[in-house]
């Protein structure tokens, strides 16, 4: 398989003045594979990889040294076997989680040897605020002395690239709408298929290999049990039930018609207070994502979130659909039931493409909440809002209200219909807005 942000190791390589860099997402998402790929093509004679999960002698000799940047060096090449040369040794250093010594002591190696190329994996699970495997004691995120690179499950366009349609992969990143319009059925074939499986890379390389959604559906469990396994290993025991419960409520509250989260709807009479601890351990550690209302929206964005209003999205559409025990067929065959929670997977699918783009979206909605968008996101120069529909039925007022009400320089469309570019909005498949919304938002400049 291939990772767009292979390309971003590389880069960070040939920086004069690199830092240890750091990647960082959920449990699953592809860190490991991504070093060891980058280990192999850039430095496939001189790798040192250190993996702290299977190192327990090591985490508590480090916890019981006096760490220093010559300690921590003699100790990585006594458990490995190997030298580490700064300035021809690449050292990998995987589930930094379980040994936060390690994490904290990187910051002197930018300091005192920035020659070695050094890359850290981590489950933001593992580093997220109140675990009791490693609650706080001074062992904290070396913060300015190390880069990060948030990792999010395979794009679309990745997973096409999986799947061995890269012809129709190319065709989306080039923005050839002639051949995209005659292949529609194809990409929307895709993008079912897709939606069932989602971007964690264990379930696109099952799909790959069989093609068999029921095959990628076991795959799937199989990640929710490890996550709940983990759960059990980082969460506080007060918060573990809470966390468990928002969890498993997040089907039931992407159902809504108003998606907005309500606490209420998690059991009769809960409060913020009681859950908001456990919603900012899941949102840390790389589960959950929250999108906020904006209103007014103006730039920065991030300046106009209404703290109290805010939806729930999970990390991955293909493990919502497994945690809601969504039946594939009903997705692939276009059931009638799936109507509502169909929008519900086509929003999820969306804020993954926008989030994977780089874009923080929020919603809108009208103070009198007579008209509401499903995502807003800030470009170079403007605020852009986005109306997600799951078929090709485009017709809305509020997209209308929402242009009237701050005249945007574009207004984007997602759906199934084909692209079309008139008067300010474009009509952008649900299947190119990764590829291809940065794009038009240049062009609209």
């Amino acid at each position: 398989m291939k990772r767009d942000c292979l390309q971003k190791l590389f880069d960070w390589n040939l920086q004069p003045h690199r830092k240890p860099l750091a990647l960082l997402g959920a449990r699953q998402v592809g860190k490991t594979w991504l070093m060891k790929e980058f280990s192999r093509q850039a430095y496939p004679d001189d790798t040192v990889s250190i993996n702290f999960m299977e190192m327990g002698e090591l985490n508590a000799a480090i916890a019981q040294t006096n760490l220093t940047v010559s300690n921590l060096l003699t100790l990585l090449q006594t458990v490995s076997g190997r030298q580490i040369v700064p300035g021809r040794t690449l050292l990998l250093l995987d589930e930094i989680q379980e040994c936060p010594r390690a994490l904290t002591t990187l910051k002197f190696f930018h300091e005192q040897l920035p020659q070695l190329a050094i890359l850290v994996a981590g489950s933001l699970l593992g580093l997220s605020m109140g675990s009791t495997a490693h609650p706080p004691s001074g062992n904290s995120f070396p913060v300015g002395q190390i880069e990060r690179l948030n990792v999010y499950p395979m794009t679309f366009l990745e997973f096409l690239g999986a799947i061995g349609q890269e012809g129709l992969a190319m065709a989306l990143r080039e923005g050839d709408w002639s051949s995209v319009g005659m292949l529609s059925r194809e990409y929307e074939l895709s993008l079912k298929n897709y939606l069932l499986t989602g971007g964690m890379p264990e379930a696109v390389a099952t799909f790959a290999e069989t093609r068999t959604l029921t095959a990628v559906r076991e795959k799937q469990l199989a990640i929710l049990a490890d996550y709940n396994d983990d759960f059990k290993k980082h969460a506080p025991l007060d918060l573990l039930p809470k966390i468990r419960l928002l969890w498993n409520n997040l089907p039931s509250q992407l159902a809504k018609e108003n998606k907005k989260f309500i606490y209420a709807a998690l059991k009769p009479g809960a409060r913020a207070r009681e859950y908001e601890t456990a919603l900012q351990w899941l949102d840390d550690a790389g589960m959950l994502r929250q999108v906020y209302r904006v209103c007014p929206p103006r730039m920065p964005l991030k300046a106009y979130r209404d703290l109290g209003a805010f939806k729930l999205y999970a990390h991955d559409v293909g493990l919502l659909g497994a945690l809601s025990a969504l039946p594939p067929r009903i997705v692939l065959e276009g059931n009638a039931l799936f109507t509502n929670f169909k929008g519900a997977m086509a929003e999820q699918f969306v804020l993954g493409e926008l989030v994977a783009s780089g874009f923080e979206p929020g919603y809108w909605t009208a103070e009198t909440g007579a008209a509401e968008l499903d995502f807003v996101v800030q470009g170079e120069a403007d605020i852009t809002p986005i109306e997600v529909k799951s078929a090709t039925n485009t017709k809305t007022k509020s997209l209308s209200v929402y242009r009237k009400a701050y005249r945007p320089m574009l207004s984007v469309k997602s759906s199934l219909k084909p692209y079309q570019r008139k008067n300010g909005v474009v009509s952008l498949p649900l299947y190119a807005i990764g590829a291809r919304l940065r794009a038009e938002l240049e062009l609209q400049r």
